[in-house]
C-alpha cells in the first residue's frame, strides 16, 4: 500500500466517524485506566457493566484500596482474569497515592511502571485522555494493519512503528480508534464483513475475492 493509498484509507475511515472514540465509559483519566486494565482479553461491553457498579463506590485511586482485594473482587469477577487485575488496580492505586499525588501521570515511562500498565495501555490513556498522537496496537489494530497491508508486522511493536511511520500526521490523533472500530465491527477476526467495507477496494488482503462478493 502506497501513501497515497493510506492516506484514502484513513480520508474515508474519517468521513464515516468524523469524531471517533473509545466505547469504555469513563468521566476520568484514573477510571479510563481503572477500564483499559480491565478490558485486557474482555470486551469492552462486559467492562463497562462492572465499572458502571465499581464507580459509583470507588472511582478515585484513594478510594478503591479500601475495598480491599477481596471486595474488589466482588465487583470484577465477571471479568476475565479478574484476581490478577483486581492485585494490579489495588497496587497502582497505591502507588498513583505515594507517588503521583493521586493522579494519572502525563507521562509514558510512569504509566508503564505501573502494575496491569504496558506499552498498549500507556499508549491508550496518552491518546484517549491525554491527547497524544499515539497508536496503541490491540488485537483490531494489529489484524486490520497486516490483513490489509497496512502496516505489516509480526509483533505489537513492529506494527506500532509501522504505523507512525504510516499514518498522515492529520489522521494520528484518532487513527487508533478507526483503527480498533473498524477491526471490531467490519475487518473481523473470524467472518470479516468485506461487502460492507469501505476500504475494499484498497485492502490488499487476497482473502477478500471469496468474501462479500457485491
Amino acid at each position: 500500500m502506497n501513501r497515497y493509498q493510506r492516506a484514502q484509507v484513513f480520508d474515508r475511515l474519517q468521513a464515516q466517524r468524523p469524531h471517533p472514540a473509545t466505547e469504555l465509559e469513563y468521566r476520568t483519566p484514573f477510571e479510563l485506566l481503572v477500564a483499559v486494565i480491565l478490558s485486557a482479553q474482555a470486551t469492552d461491553v462486559s467492562v463497562n457493566k462492572v465499572t458502571r457498579r465499581l464507580f459509583q463506590v470507588a472511582n478515585k485511586p484513594a478510594a478503591i484500596p479500601g475495598l480491599g482485594e477481596e471486595g474488589l473482587k466482588s465487583y470484577i469477577k465477571t471479568i476475565g482474569l479478574y484476581n490478577g487485575k483486581a492485585k494490579n488496580i489495588i497496587n497502582t492505586c497505591e502507588i498513583l497515592c505515594d507517588k503521583h499525588g493521586g493522579q494519572v501521570p502525563h507521562d509514558r515511562g510512569a504509566l508503564e511502571q505501573l502494575p496491569g500498565v504496558g506499552r498498549k495501555t500507556a499508549n491508550v490513556i496518552l491518546n484517549t485522555a491525554f491527547g497524544e498522537p499515539t497508536i496503541a496496537v490491540d488485537t483490531h489494530i494489529f489484524r486490520v494493519a497486516n490483513r490489509t497491508g497496512l502496516a505489516p508486522g509480526k509483533t505489537p511493536a513492529v506494527v506500532e512503528r509501522a504505523l507512525m511511520a504510516a499514518v498522515p500526521k492529520r489522521f494520528r490523533q484518532d487513527a487508533h480508534h478507526w483503527l480498533i472500530l473498524h477491526g471490531r465491527y467490519v475487518c473481523q477476526a473470524r467472518k470479516p464483513r468485506c461487502g460492507e467495507c469501505i476500504i475494499r477496494d484498497l485492502c490488499e488482503w487476497k482473502g477478500k475475492a471469496e468474501i462479500g462478493r457485491v
